[in-house]
C-alpha cells in the first residue's frame, strides 16, 4: 500500500470489494461498529490487503476532511490493543495497522487490514452487537450485516483460502513449504531426500546430489569446511516437475540451501555487467525453500548458516532490488565509506581458480551488505519526512 494507491481509490469516488470511506474515526459508542467493519475486509473475496480510509467525506463528494484534531484517532498500537482481548476463532486475530498521509494541511488515516491466508476470522464471544460464530464479508461495497452470516458460497471461498484451494499448484506448495513441520520424509533411495506434503501427499521436494558439478563461489569461503556438495531441488505435483533449481550442501553436509540468485549492475558504459550480488527476494519461491531446509536443530548448522546470509543480501521485493541497484550506482563511488570492520576470511587455494577474484567478491558483497542498510535508512527517513 502506497499513497499513490490511496489517491488512485479516493478518485474513484465510490467504495469497493476492499476498501471503505469514513468521514472520521469512530466514536467510543461505535466500537462494535469498528470491529466489524475490520472483520468483513479481513474476510475481504478479493484476496489482498483491504483498507479503511479517515478522512474523506463521501457526502462533499469525496473531499479531505482532515483527521488532524480527531480525539478519536488511533495508532496502531492503540488499535492492536482494540483487537488483543477479542475473543477470534483459535486465537487469529486479522493483523492490522494505521497509516497516515498529508494533503497540504490536512491529514487522512487508512486502517490497513493485512490480507491473511486464516481467514475466515469470526468471534466465538460476542461483542456488543457483533455476533458470535457468523461469518462476515465484504461483497462490492456491502457488508454482512451483523445479524447474519455471509452467503455459504462466499464461506466455502473464504475457508478454501485458509486450505490454499484457491491456487495453482505452484502457489498453493509455496504455503506449504512454509510449514516445513508438516513434511514427512518418504523412503527413497540412500542418496536422495524425498519428502512429502502430510495432508497433500501428490505434493514432493526432492534434493538429488549432483557430482557432475564442482565449482566455487565466493561464500564458500566464509565456511568452516569450505568444500561444496552440489545438488538440485525438485519440487513435484503428482508426476509432474513443477520447479526446479541448484541446491549447495555446506560446511561438510552441516547446512543445505537452495543457491542464491545473481544480479549485477554496470559501473561504466563500456561494460554490461561488471559488479555482482547474490540475493533472495522474500515470499519467492526460492527464499521459501531456503527457509524450509533450515531446521534451526543445532548450533553447527546455524553457524553455517549465519556465515552464509552474511554474504547473501534479501530483499523484500523485486522493486526493492532495482531501486537498490540505483542507488548502488550512484554510491559505489564512495565504497570506502563502508569499509571499516570488513573481515575476510582465510582463502585456501584452489587449484585452477584465480584467487583474487573470490577474494574481491567476497569483499564486495561486504561493501554491498553494508550499502543496503545505508539504502533502508535514507528510504525510511524519506518516508517519515513525506
Amino acid at each position: 500500500m502506497n499513497r499513490r494507491e490511496i489517491e488512485q481509490l479516493i478518485l474513484l469516488k465510490q467504495e469497493g470489494a476492499y476498501w471503505d470511506f469514513k468521514r472520521e474515526w469512530y466514536s467510543p459508542d461505535k466500537k462494535a461498529d469498528l470491529l466489524h467493519d475490520i472483520i468483513c475486509l479481513a474476510n475481504n473475496l478479493s484476496n489482498r490487503d483491504a483498507y479503511i480510509i479517515i478522512g474523506i467525506d463521501e457526502e462533499k463528494d469525496y473531499s479531505v476532511s482532515s483527521v488532524k484534531s480527531d480525539p478519536n484517532r488511533k495508532n496502531t498500537q492503540q488499535l492492536v490493543d482494540f483487537m488483543r482481548d477479542k475473543h477470534f476463532a483459535g486465537g487469529i486475530r486479522p493483523m492490522v495497522s494505521v497509516k497516515n498521509f498529508s494533503f497540504g494541511t490536512n491529514e487522512i488515516d487508512v486502517i490497513v487490514i493485512h490480507n491473511s491466508e486464516s481467514t475466515p476470522f469470526f468471534l466465538t464471544e460476542k461483542y456488543q452487537s457483533v455476533m458470535p460464530n457468523n461469518i462476515y464479508t465484504r461483497v462490492m461495497d456491502s457488508n454482512t450485516p451483523k445479524n447474519k452470516s455471509a452467503d455459504i458460497s462466499h464461506i466455502e471461498i473464504l475457508w478454501k483460502k485458509r486450505f490454499g484451494m484457491l491456487y495453482s499448484p505452484l502457489e498453493r506448495v509455496k504455503s506449504y513449504l512454509k510449514k516445513p513441520y508438516l513434511w514427512d520424509e518418504s523412503p527413497n533411495d540412500y542418496f536422495v531426500g524425498k519428502r512429502y506434503y502430510r495432508y497433500s501427499p501428490e505434493f514432493t521436494i526432492e534434493d538429488v546430489p549432483d557430482d557432475s558439478k564442482h565449482g566455487y563461489q565466493y561464500y564458500l569461503f566464509n565456511q568452516t569446511d569450505t568444500r561444496p556438495r552440489w545438488h538440485n531441488i525438485n519440487l513435484y505435483y503428482h508426476q509432474t516437475m513443477m520447479f526446479s533449481l541448484e541446491g549447495v550442501s555446506l560446511d561438510g553436509g552441516r547446512y543445505f540451501t537452495p543457491t542464491p540468485k545473481t544480479d549485477c549492475i554496470s559501473l561504466n558504459k563500456y561494460h554490461s555487467c561488471v559488479l555482482k550480488f547474490k540475493y533472495y527476494i522474500k515470499n519467492s519461491i526460492e527464499y521459501i525453500i531456503h527457509k524450509f531446509y533450515y531446521h534451526r536443530d543445532g548450533d553447527d548448522e546455524t553457524i553455517a548458516h549465519d556465515k552464509f546470509m552474511e554474504c547473501v543480501l534479501v530483499f523484500e521485493s523485486d522493486i526493492e532490488k532495482e531501486s537498490f541497484k540505483v542507488f548502488l550506482m550512484q554510491n559505489w563511488k564512495n565504497k570506502q565509506e563502508y569499509s571499516e570492520g570488513i573481515f575476510m576470511p582465510y582463502f585456501e587455494t584452489v587449484k585452477g581458480y584465480n584467487m583474487d577474484v573470490f577474494k574481491e567478491e567476497f569483499y564486495n558483497s561486504q561493501l554491498i551488505k553494508k550499502m543496503l542498510i545505508s539504502f533502508r535508512g535514507k528510504k525510511e527517513n524519506e518516508v517519515r519526512t513525506s
